[in-house]
């Protein structure tokens, strides 16, 4: 949060928005202390249903959608990291997203990152209806689990997790909701470890090539 809080205040002042939204079962108990101390003045909410990672079909943090001014989406959900803590381990450099983003900010609509008709339609296809149903077991096995029934949650997060395997946010919550070990027989970093590692956490944003100027001098 500290990075994005940085941005924002970079850009602020040009019409730009950010809202941070903490996907947490424990909601203000388990996310709030982080946003306390991180002391934001951009927006940030706590969504201790999940509802935003189901509409959107977000499947790992942190994630970014851009929305105009009208209320229209011009970017779906993508991979947006706000520097390179992490670059050693997904492999993503920040820089072509912030560089984007930026850019976005500067130019509106008329930035060669805004998403074509086309390309919204062809990324905010339908949902599959084995995610659908994740999404519905996942929900269930909250339900449970706040209602003081721990041990029947269990089976409803591993059914969300076999309909949609590619949900990093579906093991972290349902792992830090108790004992990942004895509840699943793993735990986070070793399906992080499985395969030497090798397993894709994020794809990384769909981004034009940058355009860039010809530097190159004519003879005379």
């Amino acid at each position: 949060m500290p990075g994005w809080q940085a941005l924002y205040q970079q850009l602020k002042d040009k019409n730009f928005e950010i809202i941070s939204v903490a996907q947490d079962t424990g909601g203000v108990k388990d996310a709030g202390q982080w946003i306390t101390a991180a002391k934001p003045t951009l927006t940030a909410l706590i969504d201790e249903k999940h509802l935003v990672s189901k509409l959107y079909n977000m499947v790992n943090v942190p994630t970014g959608v851009w929305i105009n001014e009208q209320g229209m989406i011009v970017r779906p959900n993508e991979v947006a990291f706000v520097d390179d803590r992490f670059k050693n381990f997904t492999g993503l450099d920040s820089a072509p997203y912030l560089n984007a983003l930026k850019d976005w900010v500067e130019k509106g609509d008329k930035s060669q990152y805004v998403m074509n008709t086309d390309q919204l339609r062809q990324k905010l296809s339908m949902l599959d209806p084995n995610l659908a149903t994740a999404s519905a077991e996942f929900g269930l096995g909250e339900q449970l689990y706040k209602a003081g029934h721990p041990a029947e949650a269990i089976p409803h997060f591993k059914e969300a997790q076999r309909l949609n395997p590619k949900s990093w946010n579906y093991k972290r919550q349902a792992y830090a909701l108790g004992d990942a070990k004895r509840d699943y027989g793993t735990t986070f970093m070793d399906e992080v470890n499985k395969n030497g590692g090798s397993k894709v956490y994020y794809a990384p944003p769909d981004l034009p090539a940058e355009t860039t100027k010809d530097t190159k001098q004519h003879e005379r």
